[in-house]
């Protein structure tokens, strides 16, 4: 008796319009596989009957912790921004009972990395924080059945990539509105580079408050930097403060920019507060070392970096995430550098 031919995986591949090597993913138990990918080739085995090849048992599915490791992608050196995000990262991670493999340093901007993630042995997932790639590429990766999440994400990501961010708007919203109940209305601000989702974020918040208190921004009181550093910052700030109406405050896109415009201010011999009015935000270590202490806008690092694993490991999981979006709070910080505006 001659039976019907058994199916194989490049079956199941042309059922699913899937690659083989998604569909091998999930016949194997691999866990770096989306839900919705998984479903979609299970569907498929159920289709074929008993000619289809069998899938194993997910890694984990018994409970406790699952299998894999988490790949980390931070392409910048580990500062106190970048340092806090990835150690919670990590710490959390721990704690689910996996291991982090973490590729991090600027030198990995210039590395390829997302296209082989599917294919990394012993690789679950992937936490990318602040992705230089272009969104177009995580939409690949997605596409692929990989999953990731990621953390304050450069651009707008697609609306169905899982993304942690803090509430840009709203933290620069809530800075200009303090300043602007000081009595400043000639703000200069020191925005960060160009298209990036939190510098365009904060800008729109600053000028928020501005146009509440009835102020037009200004053109000539705006610049953006290409690196958003004390360096820069400095730059920028001498800039605005060489002009003949020179603004009574500066906002910065972050702390490091709003020392590099303590430092312009202090070579024009400016004293802060009383002459000007300088604020940051991230609330790092280097915004209570500053003299004065800068007054700025807390991001909840650490947070975000143990919301992104939590979103994995559902992700993991094969849960169904309703806010693929999640933005955190802030909190504005008031020091001393902010006080007011000069008659």
């Amino acid at each position: 008796m001659t039976g019907r031919a058994r199916a194989t995986v490049r079956d199941v591949a042309a059922e699913t319009g899937l690659s083989i090597a998604t569909v091998s993913r999930v016949l194997n138990g691999q866990s770096n596989v989306a839900p919705h990918t998984r479903e979609l080739v299970l569907e498929a085995v159920g289709r074929l009957g008993d000619q289809a090849p069998r899938p194993r048992a997910t890694p984990g599915a018994q409970g406790g912790a699952q299998g894999g490791a988490v790949y980390v992608r931070c392409p910048y050196v580990l500062t106190d921004y970048f340092g806090l995000i990835v150690s919670s990262v990590g710490e959390t991670i721990e704690l689910h009972g996996r291991q982090m493999i973490l590729g991090a340093g600027e030198s990995a901007q210039r590395t390829a990395v997302l296209p082989g993630l599917p294919e990394r042995p012993g690789v679950a997932g992937a936490i990318l924080i602040l992705p230089p790639e272009p969104g177009e590429e995580l939409v690949r990766l997605r596409d692929r059945g990989f999953p990731f999440v990621v953390v304050d994400p450069r651009t707008s990501p697609p609306k169905d990539i899982v993304a942690v961010s803090a509430a840009h708007f709203a933290g620069g919203r809530k800075l200009m509105a303090h300043v602007v109940g000081l009595g400043h209305r000639r703000v200069g601000i020191i925005g960060g580079p160009v298209k990036w989702l939190p510098s365009e974020a904060r800008l729109a918040g600053y000028t928020a408050s501005l146009a509440d208190a009835g102020v037009l921004p200004a053109p000539e009181l705006l610049r953006h930097v290409p690196e958003p550093n004390i360096e820069h910052g400095y730059l920028a700030a001498r800039e605005l403060l060489g002009l003949p109406d020179r603004p009574t405050a500066l906002v910065a896109f972050n702390d490091k920019m709003a020392v590099g415009a303590l430092r312009a201010a202090a070579e024009r011999g400016l004293s802060v507060p009383g002459d000007l009015s300088v604020a940051g935000f991230d609330d790092i270590d280097i915004s209570r070392a500053a003299s004065p202490a800068l007054t700025t806008v807390r991001q909840p690092l650490e947070e975000m970096g143990r919301m992104a694993v939590t979103l994995l490991m559902r992700l993991l999981s094969r849960h169904t995430l309703e806010a693929l979006h999640v933005s955190l709070g802030t909190e504005l910080i008031v020091r001393g550098s902010t006080g007011p505006a000069p008659r």
